[in-house]
């Protein structure tokens, strides 16, 4: 019995906290400080109670990871020279 309840306090007080990090992060956004990386850190607290966390932070790891190719291409990915400019 102890146990599980030790278990459900552990959950609701990272659900909290998870919560709170996320309330925190938004506030940042209008105001200074790390508002992108503190609703990320929420996102990933919170990932581990909810599916819709995990989505929405798995989306969001694509979209940087598509961000990132599109900004910094790889050496695979770049134009390839073009003719020489004294024609030779």
């Amino acid at each position: 019995m102890l146990i599980k309840s030790l278990h459900q306090a552990k959950r609701f007080l990272r659900i909290v906290f998870g919560f709170t990090l996320l309330v925190a992060g938004i506030a940042m956004i209008a105001t200074p400080g790390p508002g992108w990386i503190t609703i990320l850190l929420a996102l990933g607290v919170l990932a581990a109670e909810f599916v819709w966390a995990r989505r929405l932070l798995d989306r969001i790891k694509r979209e940087g990871e598509r961000l990132r190719s599109t900004v910094f291409p790889t050496a695979n990915t770049t134009a390839t020279p073009g003719p020489d400019v004294n024609g030779a």
